[in-house]
């Protein structure tokens, strides 16, 4: 992927970041693209070398996108837990619920959303980031529900934390709102964001699944940014280059990993850089951007490339000492340039070209996850 940045910036970008790496410990030596896991945790392959040797045989994040007359794998109309701006019935084209993403060299799995239930039986599961760990969390909330749609469940909401109950089989998925993943607190000069801090952690403890996301709430600027300063330590920052802020706040989420989590009892996600598509020079229709898209980008190579913070994601993960298992959809998503909102969001005014319809996109990240998990 790393061909279609342009060579000089991404050279500067890796200085930078690797200048700013050495003012830490180094978290790890390996050489590995994917960390190793311990022998002892269940359901991943034994190793991440392991795995390497199977996704060079077939990258699951490497296909096209197939029309496909089953899809898609619930009926909106009948899940319960669609937000109104995920909820796209009142868009007049659903031609793009009818693709399914497809390996170039495997196949992925068909969900079975009872199998799902049994093995992960008394378990918790937490989706943790922005809006769109939500649109993932009630994705897969739908596709189960589409399984057992009679099967009693228990909804709980407060603050920053939902929660879903599927009572028979004791299984829960939960969503926790934070857009940084770091700290994000109001002090008496101001609203900052602590770039080193993570004290909203200790609610992700306990959990048998974590799946992260974050990103897009870093390039927010004007009104739509919800900090005044940047704290680093002991200094304050009116502001900071945003990639760098980023790398820093994922360096601080890497620590808190390593630190916290116990690799034999809780799995962890991080769900890659998903892309949004208001400009249509990304590819290639300079006048167009998601509205009125009804079919994916039907090339193998997006002329937008490969943005800025899915090296930043790459360059945090490869350090990582615990394993983490990366949901890389940047690529696969960047396609569906047909598959947002648009102005069919029932929260949104104007265009939405950053979350995504359900059903739709999110769902087939939840189906990389079903393989990750059991395949």
């Amino acid at each position: 992927m790393f061909h279609l940045i342009k060579p000089l910036f991404l050279k500067s970008l890796f200085l930078l970041l690797t200048i700013l790496a050495t003012k830490h410990q180094p978290i790890t030596s390996h050489n590995s693209f994917y960390q190793i896991i311990p022998k002892n945790l269940t359901n991943f392959p034994s190793n991440f070398s392991e795995f390497s040797t199977i996704k060079s045989k077939c990258n699951i994040f490497k296909g096209k996108w197939v029309f496909d007359s089953s899809y898609p794998l619930y009926d909106s109309s009948t899940c319960p837990f669609i937000a109104n701006e995920f909820n796209c019935q009142s868009r007049p084209n659903k031609f793009y619920q009818k693709f399914r993403w497809q390996p170039f060299g495997c196949n992925l799995p068909r969900f079975n959303g009872l199998y799902f239930l049994r093995k992960w039986r008394g378990k918790k599961i937490m989706f943790i980031g922005d809006s769109l760990s939500m649109n993932q969390w009630e994705s897969l909330a739908c596709m189960i529900h589409s399984w057992v749609p009679n099967s009693k469940t228990s909804f709980f909401r407060e603050g920053v934390l939902t929660s879903l109950t599927f009572e028979e089989f004791g299984v829960t998925l939960m969503l926790y709102r934070t857009p940084y993943l770091v700290d994000l607190v109001n002090e008496k000069y101001g609203r900052v964001l602590k770039v080193d801090s993570i004290r909203n952690g200790n609610a992700w403890k306990g959990m048998d699944m974590l799946v992260f996301n974050s990103w897009h709430w870093w390039t927010h600027t004007g009104r739509a940014q919800p900090w005044d300063y940047i704290e680093e330590g002991n200094k304050i920052y009116k502001d900071m280059n945003r990639m760098i802020a980023y790398y820093k706040g994922l360096t601080t989420w890497a620590r808190w990993i390593n630190s916290n989590v116990n690799s034999a009892k809780t799995k962890v996600f991080f769900l890659g850089i998903s892309p949004s598509h208001y400009m249509g020079t990304d590819w290639n229709e300079p006048t167009k951007s998601c509205s009125a898209e009804t079919e994916p980008f039907s090339g193998t190579r997006y002329p937008g490339g490969t943005p800025t913070a899915w090296v930043v994601v790459e360059k945090v993960l490869r350090r990582i000492k615990k394993p983490v298992y990366w949901l890389d959809i940047t690529t696969l998503s960047e396609y569906r340039k047909d598959a947002h909102p648009s102005v069919y969001s029932g929260l949104h005014k104007g265009k939405d070209c950053s979350h995504w319809c359900l059903p739709g996109l999110p769902d087939t990240w939840n189906l990389l996850l079903y393989s990750a998990l059991f395949q």
